[in-house]
């Protein structure tokens, strides 16, 4: 508890969660990735929720190890010819300050204006390095969702060309809607312009977060029948990486969670027997 309040008030609170993570990432000697911005935008009630946490990530081991592979992924991506990144709730994700892209390498935000006004006036005087627009929506109102996606495809701001090999990134957000949101969403994103979407989410571990922390931002989604959910909705998986599998290769896992790595890597389109959390990079059929 903080100042009498829980901890985490709206899902908002968990992008500054998610950048105290982050930060204290960067802090560290062996270090998987800098993000010097991170503890600007975390401030005093990332760093308390993040001490609230429960035990078994109080180091942040999955933000750790979701960050670092989806890093990996999108320089896998524009190495594959994406022309274009849309990040759907963006929250407080620096990548386009901290990653290593080309200038002219068109980066679109998207997220509630709310979010979007709080970070701007904390990266204020901050350069990004390359194109960087962003966009408040809703994206769970339909109709303003497919305004940004037609926007944010085509001649946005100062780019002229359409996009033709995007890749969406859902990072922290699929877990906070409801199985019809999710699906209107994934169905939303099969464009043309759209070659590669990735995600992290979860199989079978709801059942494992804490209600007290998260009882004001609720994670609500797991895909009904595994990664099958998805497949039929016409989008098939390119990597699946499991988080906790990283973490212990990143040496980022807690000790007594290790030994569950090395078992048998679980059929993700069948019920599930274990907890499973990771990300997906997945292409349209």
């Amino acid at each position: 508890m903080v100042g009498g309040e829980a901890p985490i008030s709206n899902v908002s609170d968990t992008a500054r969660w998610v950048a105290a993570y982050r930060a204290r990432e960067t802090a560290r000697p062996d270090a998987l990735f800098q993000d010097p911005l991170a503890d600007r935008l975390a401030g005093p009630q990332g760093y308390a929720i993040a001490d609230a946490a429960p035990s078994i990530m109080r180091n942040g081991w999955p933000v750790i190890a979701r960050t670092k592979l989806m890093d990996d992924l999108i320089s896998k991506s524009i190495n594959e010819g994406c022309d274009r990144i849309l990040n759907l709730a963006a929250g407080l994700d620096t990548r386009p300050y901290r990653l290593d892209l080309p200038a002219d390498f068109v980066w679109v935000e998207a997220d509630l204006p709310e979010i979007l006004e709080e970070k701007e006036a904390s990266l204020a005087g901050e350069t990004p390095h390359c194109v960087l627009i962003r966009r408040a929506v809703d994206l769970a109102d339909p109709e303003a969702r497919e305004k940004f996606l037609d926007e944010a495809l085509g001649a946005i701001g100062p780019v002229t060309a359409r996009a033709s090999k995007a890749l969406v990134l859902t990072e922290g957000l699929l877990f906070y809607l409801d199985v019809d949101t999710v699906t209107d969403l994934v169905r939303a994103l099969t464009r043309p312009e759209v070659a590669w979407w990735m995600a992290d989410t979860n199989l079978g571990t709801l059942r494992m977060r804490s209600e007290s922390l998260l009882e004001n931002a609720p994670m609500k989604f797991e895909p009904p029948g595994g990664l099958t959910f998805f497949e039929e909705l016409g989008w098939q998986p390119l990597e699946v990486e499991e988080l906790l599998v990283h973490a212990r290769k990143y040496r980022r896992a807690p000790w007594f969670l290790r030994p569950f790595t090395y078992l048998p890597a679980p059929d993700l389109r069948k019920p599930m027997r274990r907890p499973w959390s990771g990300v997906i990079r997945f292409r349209q059929e």
